[in-house]
């Protein structure tokens, strides 16, 4: 890779602490997303779910299966970010949303 090439995050990162985890949303099936972060959660306490632009609904979607559906009552969203990031100079704004997940 060369240095000025930019590579877009991808599935899971690990963070500094030990009980949560970064998992980016793309335009995979939304199940299948599903499915990555209900493992996560079975080995840790806290998810970070991560995407931005067209994305966005993905996440959202993850998040509500996960906590209606696949761990109702067994997970909670404990929080929602929302930020948007202006490229320099050509003034294009994209979203970003992070929900972090937490296993009760």
């Amino acid at each position: 890779m060369l240095m000025d090439e930019t590579r877009e995050p991808q599935g899971q990162e690990q963070t500094k602490k030990s009980d949560e985890t970064i998992v980016h949303i793309g335009n995979d099936p939304v199940m299948q997303s599903a499915l990555d972060v209900l493992s996560t959660l079975g080995n840790k306490k806290k998810v970070i779910i991560r995407s931005k632009g067209n994305s966005i609904p993905n996440a959202v979607a993850v998040a509500n299966i996960i906590t209606e559906k696949m761990l109702n009552g067994n997970s909670k969203v404990e929080k929602i970010t929302l930020d948007t990031d202006a490229a320099a100079g050509i003034g294009r704004m994209t979203s970003t949303i992070e929900i972090i997940l937490v296993k009760i």
